[in-house]
């Protein structure tokens, strides 16, 4: 049974730390999605090609997206003790952490500051350090665009258009994702982005992702094999991201893709690539990684 197609039961879990809204399904090893901007715990493209009778998988929604307040948990280190919070509530051992796009710096802040929790790190997209230029044009641009007043008309709008002209919404979203030269879409992937859409809203943390940043004495505490995997022709998280991952963790490497829809590499007829080499890497027994591309 794949992921993509069953269906996802939502709980909000009241901590110490705060409430946090969760999905989980299937079972066996579980895993832990750190879920991307503008998006939830209703994501499900990441979850292509896991098998639920292998794997149990959690998506929390981080702070400020979904049903899970902002409130104090503004930090990556925060919002990852958070979630340590919910993991324990769920009374779970141990954890694969799989960090998308800007839910990177969770990701690793949950890898270095519990170790004995974490089994293995996947970085996916994944952002390693300060994303956006705060004097740059996309910063300003989504200040205004995805702050809580405005988000939801502009999501309404989106979500509005992408019913009635799918293929022309996919078609504008594209070099937001990818670098490669756009040519006609497959009406599959299609279907999948504006799938993937449907979910999407910024709320209060989007806003919140642009302006996080971590220490990079915080890599130094991550001891599990970890796995980077990004496209080359990612055009919303520069492959940098990935060589800064690298160079900062020990036991890392990085499976550098060539596809088609950069960034959301989940996409695509040779997304299979970067599933099977997440899937191995998950399956390969515990032992130490060199750095590498």
């Amino acid at each position: 049974m794949q992921a993509e197609k069953s269906e996802m039961n939502n709980m909000v879990v009241n901590t110490k730390l705060g409430s946090i809204e969760y999905s989980s399904i299937g079972k066996g090893t579980a895993i832990v999605f750190v879920h991307g901007g503008h998006s939830n715990c209703n994501e499900t493209l990441c979850l292509k090609g896991f098998d639920l009778e292998r794997y149990r998988l959690i998506t929390p929604s981080r702070p400020g997206y979904g049903n899970t307040p902002l409130e104090n948990n503004r930090t990556p280190k925060q919002a990852a003790d958070l979630i340590i919070e919910l993991v324990n509530h769920l009374s779970i051992e141990k954890i694969v952490v799989y960090g998308i796009s800007a839910g990177g710096l969770t990701a690793i802040e949950i890898a270095s500051n519990y170790p004995n929790k974490v089994s293995k790190l996947i970085l996916a997209s994944a952002i390693s350090k300060k994303w956006l230029d705060e004097d740059g044009k996309i910063y300003r641009t989504a200040k205004k665009m995805f702050n809580p007043r405005a988000e939801k008309f502009v999501w309404g709008i989106v979500k509005f258009f992408s019913q009635i002209f799918p293929h022309m919404t996919a078609n504008s979203f594209y070099p937001q994702f990818s670098s490669n030269s756009q040519h006609k879409l497959k009406k599959g992937d299609v279907q999948e982005l504006i799938s993937t859409m449907k979910h999407y809203n910024s709320k209060t943390g989007f806003l919140n992702d642009i302006d996080q940043n971590i220490n990079d004495g915080i890599f130094a505490k991550i001891k599990c094999p970890t796995l980077i995997i990004h496209s080359e022709n990612d055009s919303s998280v520069p492959f940098e991201h990935a060589l800064h991952s690298n160079k900062m963790i020990d036991n890392s490497i990085i499976a550098k893709l060539d596809n088609e829809w950069g960034h959301l590499f989940w996409i695509g007829t040779d997304s299979m690539e970067s599933i099977t080499k997440t899937l191995e890497f998950i399956e390969k027994k515990n032992a130490s990684t060199q750095h590498g591309v």
